[in-house]
């Protein structure tokens, strides 16, 4: 059975934590391990953080959207934004790279969520966004809502 959800807040740092408790609960029904919630809920983070620092440099007029799917085991993940853009998706996947060192910005972001997850799409247009589609798989899932 395929199961989805929608969300969407203002690009604040606050709204963080609420995204990551938000899919750490819709994907609970799955009985995920501690570490793969640990992991997931890391991504989220690592994801809207990227949203709201880089794609909207800290304008709360932006908004963040999340979507989530689970099926077969499968937590299909987006984090998306409308702000500035990638110029350069492979120099930005580079560990260590952040447009951002007056931030104090590790640079790890993608490193983590490419660690954590199965597979990671990112797809960006410079002026128009950024999206970031991730897959993981979950080893002991069992579906709690049929």
């Amino acid at each position: 059975m395929k199961n989805e959800m929608q969300i969407q807040f203002s690009a604040l740092s606050q709204n963080e934590s609420f995204a990551r408790v938000t899919v750490a609960a819709f994907i609970s029904q799955l009985d995920p391990s501690m570490d793969e919630l640990t992991e997931i809920k890391t991504v989220v983070s690592e994801a809207v953080t990227n949203a709201i620092i880089h794609g909207y440099e800290q304008d709360p007029t932006g908004i963040v959207y999340i979507s989530c799917t689970i099926e077969d085991g499968f937590i299909d993940l987006s984090i998306k934004d409308e702000g500035i853009g990638i110029l350069d998706i492979e120099e930005a996947r580079q560990p260590l790279f952040t447009t951002k060192p007056e931030l104090e910005r590790s640079g790890m972001g993608f490193t983590i969520m490419e660690n954590f997850m199965d597979e990671i799409e990112i797809q960006s247009q410079p002026g128009k966004g950024t999206e970031i589609r991730l897959r993981k798989h979950l080893t002991n899932s069992k579906m709690l809502c049929n």
